[in-house]
């Protein structure tokens, strides 16, 4: 389908077709302030179709966006000269071509199966989608943790949008049956078993209907308050706060901020090492501890997001939390496997009951990363 579509586009076939997924992140965060995170890679994510062009010129299209293709002088791009979701693929493009991965155009064109501003990470899907079919394409030899870096920037100069590394590492480097401990400081991630079925459990996504922007400055102003926490105690970042440090917090907000984070990566740290003993059904109170933090110390979370835990968990999950940067999105519960229609339904009957939009449901199974999935004669 994504071949034809191209081909509709553009009147003729993709040289490739490269696919990067969505991630949940499991716990921990967030990562801008440089601490520990545990997120895996979703099989639902954003696919890239794309050919070489003769000229200097990157076309960008979208099946979701709808509308023509937007078309981009490679040379002429800069940070803020694009708008809407093409910023994210021109960022990318932007960001090859100064770093010398990108010596021609391309016509790329877009789709997904994952929602966007659903807190999975769709924005980083796309990047990561795109930097791999533009390096894929001229067969660019960027490792993946750099493309990584490279997508990041494209979303934080490019766009201007703050954010860490995780969503962009969790896609590119993200294993079947494994989430990723990253240090969001050195990049370093080692893969943790985390397979729920193989335990008699079910990672149930449940999307709450209520959609944000990263952009919309709520998420901003948390990453601003992080860094004012972080100057006013004289360290580089809040991964470098110990509890003695909050004492010497003035601003009972900035307390509560640093509360969450240096609580929430001991909790992370505590999981993995549950996730390697083998012992999954017990990082659910981690879980659900992590949701009240985010509530009521980080204060991300939404009235959804809450009813949605609270159901969940009265339904027998044994644990439960928002995931994403916050203010809308999607909840991950973990539940017993023969529980988790009970879960769907509490959750359904909550939300039918306060006259909310019904929420969404995907089983979510930790999966593998981005990669070519149509070579058509070049190189996987």
């Amino acid at each position: 389908m994504t071949r034809t579509w191209f081909a509709e586009q553009y009147g003729r076939a993709p040289d490739g077709i490269w696919f990067a997924p969505g991630r949940v992140n499991l716990m921990g965060g967030p990562d801008y302030t440089e601490g520990f995170v545990l997120p895996f890679a979703l099989g639902a994510g954003v696919t890239a179709a794309a050919a070489r062009r003769s000229d200097r010129r990157i076309a960008l299209v979208s099946r979701q966006a709808g509308g023509d293709p937007v078309r981009l002088d490679l040379d002429a791009l800069e940070p803020g000269s694009v708008a809407g979701w093409a910023a994210y693929p021109a960022g990318v493009a932007w960001a090859l071509l100064r770093a010398g991965y990108l010596p021609g155009g391309a016509d790329v064109a877009i789709d997904a199966d994952l929602p966007a501003g659903a807190g999975l990470s769709s924005s980083a899907a796309l990047e990561c989608a795109t930097a791999l079919a533009l390096t894929g394409l001229y067969q660019a030899p960027a490792r993946r943790s750099e493309l990584a870096a490279l997508a990041r920037q494209a979303e934080t100069e490019f766009v201007g949008v703050p954010c860490g590394i995780m969503d962009q590492i969790a896609a590119l480097l993200g294993r079947a049956g494994h989430a990723l401990l990253l240090d969001c400081r050195s990049g370093s991630a080692a893969a943790v078993p985390l397979d729920p079925a193989a335990a008699g459990l079910t990672l149930l996504v449940i999307d709450t209907r209520v959609r944000r922007a990263l952009g919309d400055g709520r998420y901003a102003q948390r990453c601003q308050a992080c860094a004012a926490a972080a100057s006013a105690l004289g360290v580089r970042a809040l991964r470098d706060v110990t509890d003695e440090d909050l004492a010497r917090l003035a601003d009972p907000a900035l307390r509560r901020l640093c509360q969450h984070v240096t609580a929430e990566y001991r909790r992370v740290l505590r999981a993995a090492d549950l996730l390697r003993a083998g012992d999954l059904a017990a990082i659910g109170p981690l879980l659900t501890e992590s949701h009240h933090s985010l509530r009521d110390r980080f204060e991300v979370s939404w009235p959804q997001a809450d009813e949605a835990v609270a159901a969940a968990l009265e339904a027998g999950a044994a644990g439960a939390r928002m995931t994403g940067g916050g203010f809308g999105g999607c909840v991950v519960a973990l539940a017993p496997a023969e529980r988790a229609t009970q879960v769907r339904a509490a959750v359904t009957d909550r939300f039918t009951r306060r006259h909310w939009p019904a929420p969404g449901y995907r089983d979510a199974v930790p999966s593998g990363g981005a990669r070519q999935v149509a070579p058509h004669g070049l190189r996987p």
